[in-house]
Parts: C-alpha cells; structure tokens; sequence
C-alpha cells in the first residue's frame, strides 16, 4: 500500500463481506493506518461524516441498517482488568462487527478473530506499508480474498 489513500482503499476492498458476528484485528505501529484502513471500510458502507480514531474514546459506535459496527482501540489499556470496567465485552455480539486496534493488549479476553491484518512500514528499500493478513473463519477468508482482489497482502499462513 503506497500512502493513506492505497490504505483506505484496501478497507473499502473488504468491507462488503463484513458480517454481524465477526471480529477484525488491526495491529501496527502508531501511525502505520490502522485507522486509516478502518476509515475506508466505513466510507465504503456509507459511513459519511468524520471517522475518528478511538483512542481516546476507546469505542467510535456505527450504525448501519442491521449492523453495529465498533471500532475499538486498546493502545492505553495497561491492564486486563481494565476490560471489565469499560464494559467493552458488551460489543461482541452477533449483529456486529468489531474492528479491532491494539488487540495485542487484550488478546486474552478476545473472542475468536475473523480476520487480523498487520500494517508495517515499508523496508528502506519500498516505500509506503506492507500488508500481512490471516483469516482464522471462513468469513474472515473471504475478506482476505477481497482484499487480495485488489491489493498485494502477505497471508500469513501460506
């Protein structure tokens, strides 16, 4: 993915296989378009209006006909028990889909993940950010193919 736009466009790629009940992890350094990525499936799903990152709110909720969608970003979580207070068990549920920043700080307390997508940046060689992709459900399969479709990703397991 060269740059923010090649970014968001490989969230749009995946985003109309999304489906109530499925888990998507994005894991990254800071700034390497997590949000980003997420920004473009919404848009994609008719999300109009600003698409923020949660990492202050910790959840940004959408509503879209059927489907709940949270994104939800754990990167100032310093403890398990901090789950629990913020009551974030509650977005796991079979109409919506939960989009997933951080997950490495809570991956003990997360349900079974669809799909987890790392973003890195480039080698010096390259330029822009590698993609890696894992489906762990065959709805998270398709959401990879969607994305292979159009965008060079790294499965991580082939």
């Amino acid at each position: 993915m060269a740059d923010a736009a090649a970014t968001a466009r490989a969230g749009a790629a995946f985003a109309p296989v999304l489906a109530g009940g499925m888990v998507v992890t994005l894991s990254g350094d800071v700034g390497a378009g997590k949000t980003t990525l997420v920004r473009g499936a919404l848009q994609a799903l008719g999300v109009a209006g600003s698409i923020k990152s949660p990492t202050y709110a910790l959840v940004e909720h959408y509503s879209l006909s059927s489907i709940y969608f949270y994104h939800l970003d754990f990167y100032r979580f310093n403890n398990l028990d901090e789950w629990e207070n913020a009551g974030v068990a509650e977005c796991f549920r079979a109409d919506t889909v939960c989009l997933i920043e951080w997950p490495e700080r809570v991956a003990a307390l997360l349900p079974q993940c669809d799909l987890s997508l790392a973003i890195s940046f480039a080698s010096a060689a390259e330029t822009g950010r590698a993609l890696l992709a894992q489906a762990g459900s065959p709805a998270g399969e398709r959401c990879l193919n969607a994305i292979a479709a159009t965008f060079p990703i790294r499965d991580a397991t082939r």
